[in-house]
């Protein structure tokens, strides 16, 4: 499989994993108000891929409040630059060969998600997810003193 392969199906299972639209990216509650209040409670956020790296959220946190969330998710995927110069004699590549590259490299990549919610609250964590793979794992914390499991 060559490079260019496998950088496409990274990208794929990327805005598979992230952007499918289908609410896979789930909050669970581990501490604060609202692990206080109902420990199972799991918060699904909707997801949209706007790019191969990043796309919208939403979500609602549970009640009383209800309130509507939305906010960006985002991806890095790393990248290897290489430079070739060298000095050439044949006929065909008289002088020198040039080049400049960058690919993308598998591994795990890192990611991040923010929200702000209609009544100011702001929901922001990380996450990390394996290059082809369509899940990943990660934690987050918003402005009320609440701290959540993020897992897709």
């Amino acid at each position: 499989m060559t490079l260019r392969a496998l950088l496409a199906l990274s990208s794929l299972a990327l805005v598979t994993a992230c952007g499918n639209g289908q609410g896979d990216m789930r909050l669970y509650p581990l501490q604060g108000p609202i692990a206080m209040q109902s420990p199972a409670t799991m918060i699904p956020v909707k997801s949209e891929d706007d790019t191969d790296t990043s796309g919208t959220i939403s979500f609602r946190l549970p009640k009383p409040d209800k309130t509507r969330c939305t906010g960006t998710w985002t991806s890095v995927v790393p990248k290897v630059t290489s430079r070739e110069r060298g000095l050439s004699l044949t006929l065909r590549d008289t002088g020198g060969k040039f080049k400049n590259a960058s690919e993308d490299v598998g591994g795990i990549n890192s990611g991040e998600i923010y929200a702000v919610c209609t009544d100011g609250t702001r929901v922001q964590g990380t996450f990390i997810m394996g290059s082809g793979t369509q899940s990943g794992t990660g934690s987050a914390t918003d402005s009320r003193g609440n701290s959540y499991k993020l897992l897709f």
